[in-house]
């Protein structure tokens, strides 16, 4: 299976004076954010986020009863894809693999991707699917590392559950900056139907403040790898200043959420505005500087370092590697006010989570990915059951 490439990207362009970098001269800002002590810290917003009118709120949701195991032996999976058939692929990172999860859960190998080298936190990563409209048929879109870059590539799924196949890789965008870490790789089709990707500053932070690089930032684009329509610089850009996002989600009223890994102190949920910098390298966790958009809320890195995030009722759930739980916070509509966790150190490294069927959760563990200490049967894909939370 060889790679077929429809576009070639490695600038975005040069974005107006008007958004011009703030300098990485400015002072150091990290001395007035709250010391990283024990457990979440909810930034309260100076103004509540703006939510569509017509949207009434779901819900908040939190887990009921223990994780049930729907399939185990995953070798360092990455990326969860549900299917609207009932399909569920996993992305294995290291072994450049896409498995279909089936019912009794048994694995069975959908596609092997070329051109995937893996080492360090590169490897296949994030999956996201995007339905047929009567003219292109339903695709599968994969971000994986080469030996030179990250990529996104398109993929026409084939087959039914049970058997389905991937056909052909067709990259719609290269020239990501690929490092032996903070590569980002989380992919996602918005409610706008766009094709959205979050990207790592590969180690050099000052790509993250750079509007010609790829590198850490959220990237928003059509199907075929161009600049989508209304994006605020007229480049991929959606938001920039950031360091290792690897999750994102919509809430109910189509408003984005990521989560991104900090340093040394703080790891945050943002809310994405488009356009917004998040202060990376200048700041880390909150900044109360009108410069740049402060978490909504910010966790010490040894409690959360979160990969994945899915939005279930009116709930954001983080999953969280370093921390080896789930972390649940809502509102989401508005902005979180009540932060708790669940499964601290049952599951061990959480890598993603996405809403199963009949207000489910389903959950990856990460524990065979070089830094986690695998258990029998890892790694696994786990159900959860929610309630409401009242």
């Amino acid at each position: 299976m060889h790679v077929r490439t429809r576009r070639t990207r490695t600038r975005t362009g040069t974005v107006a004076a008007a958004t011009a970098l703030v300098a990485t001269a400015a002072a150091v800002l990290a001395g007035c954010a709250p010391d990283a002590g024990s457990g979440p810290v909810v930034i309260t917003p100076s103004a509540p986020a703006s939510t569509s009118p017509a949207a009434s709120a779901p819900p908040a949701m939190r887990p009921v009863g223990e994780a049930e195991t729907l399939a185990e032996g995953l070798e360092s999976p990455w990326s969860i894809l549900r299917l609207p058939d009932g399909g569920v692929l996993v992305s294995e990172r290291d072994r450049g693999r896409i498995v279909e999860v089936l019912p009794d859960g048994d694995l069975r190998e959908a596609a092997v991707l070329p051109d995937v080298t893996a080492g360090g936190e590169g490897g296949l990563l994030g999956l996201a699917y995007l339905p047929g409209d009567g003219v292109d048929e339903a695709s599968v879109f994969a971000y994986f590392s080469t030996d030179g870059d990250n990529r996104i590539v398109r993929m026409p799924l084939t087959g039914e559950p049970g058997e389905l196949g991937l056909g052909e890789p067709e990259v719609v965008l290269d020239g990501i900056p690929r490092g032996s870490r903070h590569n980002g790789g989380r992919l996602g089709v918005g409610p706008d139907g766009f094709l959205y990707a979050t990207t790592g500053d590969v180690g050099d932070g000052d790509l993250s403040q750079d509007p010609d690089s790829l590198g850490g930032k959220i990237l928003r684009m059509t199907p075929d790898g161009e600049p989508a329509p209304g994006n605020p610089f007229g480049t991929l850009v959606w938001s920039l200043g950031h360091r290792n996002p690897q999750g994102v989600a919509w809430d109910a009223a189509g408003g984005m959420w990521a989560a991104e890994f900090g340093q040394n102190t703080w790891d945050e949920l943002n809310r994405i505005e488009p356009g917004a910098n998040y202060g990376w390298p200048i700041v880390e966790g909150r900044a109360g500087d009108d410069r740049f958009h402060d978490p909504a809320v910010q966790w010490p890195t040894s409690e959360a370092s979160p990969s994945g995030i899915a939005i279930v009722g009116d709930t954001i759930v983080l999953a969280a590697l370093r921390g080896e739980r789930l972390w649940f916070a809502s509102p989401a509509l508005t902005s979180p006010t009540e932060v708790d966790d669940a499964f601290a150190g049952e599951l061990g490294r959480l890598r993603d989570v996405v809403p199963g069927p009949d207000g489910e959760l389903w959950a990856l563990t990460g524990n065979t990915d070089g830094r986690g200490s695998p258990r029998d049967g890892d790694d696994r894909l786990v159900r959860i059951r929610l309630a409401d939370a009242d």
